[in-house]
């Protein structure tokens, strides 16, 4: 987990590695699930001072903490600013405690009038990186990386199942 590289997403290898090793090897879940009932204000993600409205938020157990990573042109940039609204906004929205921590990312799109909010597979949140890197064209990015991120949400909301939202006390 140090590295952060996926080996291999055959079912054999999931099936075998998962849990052995002291955890040095964990399955990425297959399957997105949407928040639909998620809360989050403007000013709750502006406490979060990323610099874009697209973010994944995971916790890092080499890191021993709570990360924030957002798409950029360049690839994925790691937000070094500390994440001191991330228990409220946990406390506010049940299913974020139940992120698998390495595997399993809080995928937030608030670009624009979006407000898509995701329980994702990491790779799938590097994916999304990945399209952008491949797309994102002069300063702003030009209307075929904008169509292709579109089509990115889309793609994961059609597989997405809701998330199992838990009773607040």
């Amino acid at each position: 987990m140090k590295t952060r590289k996926v080996w291999c997403a055959c079912d054999s290898c999931a099936l075998r590695f998962d849990g052995l090793l002291g955890g040095r090897f964990k399955v990425i879940p297959r399957d997105p699930r949407s928040l639909p009932l998620f809360e989050m204000t403007d000013a709750e993600w502006e406490d979060l001072s990323l610099p874009i409205g697209m973010a994944f938020f995971f916790h890092s157990t080499p890191a021993g903490r709570m990360m924030a990573l957002y798409p950029s042109p360049a690839g994925a940039t790691e937000s070094l600013l500390p994440l001191t609204a991330w228990e409220a906004l946990v406390e506010k929205n049940p299913p974020l405690a139940a992120l698998e921590p390495d595997v399993e990312a809080l995928l937030v799109n608030r670009v624009s009038e979006a407000r898509d909010y995701f329980i994702a597979p990491i790779d799938a949140c590097f994916e999304l990186v990945g399209t952008i890197r491949i797309h994102w064209r002069g300063l702003s990015g030009g209307d075929d990386v904008w169509r292709e991120i579109a089509s990115y949400f889309a793609r994961l909301s059609e597989r997405a199942a809701p998330a199992r939202e838990v009773a607040r006390a």
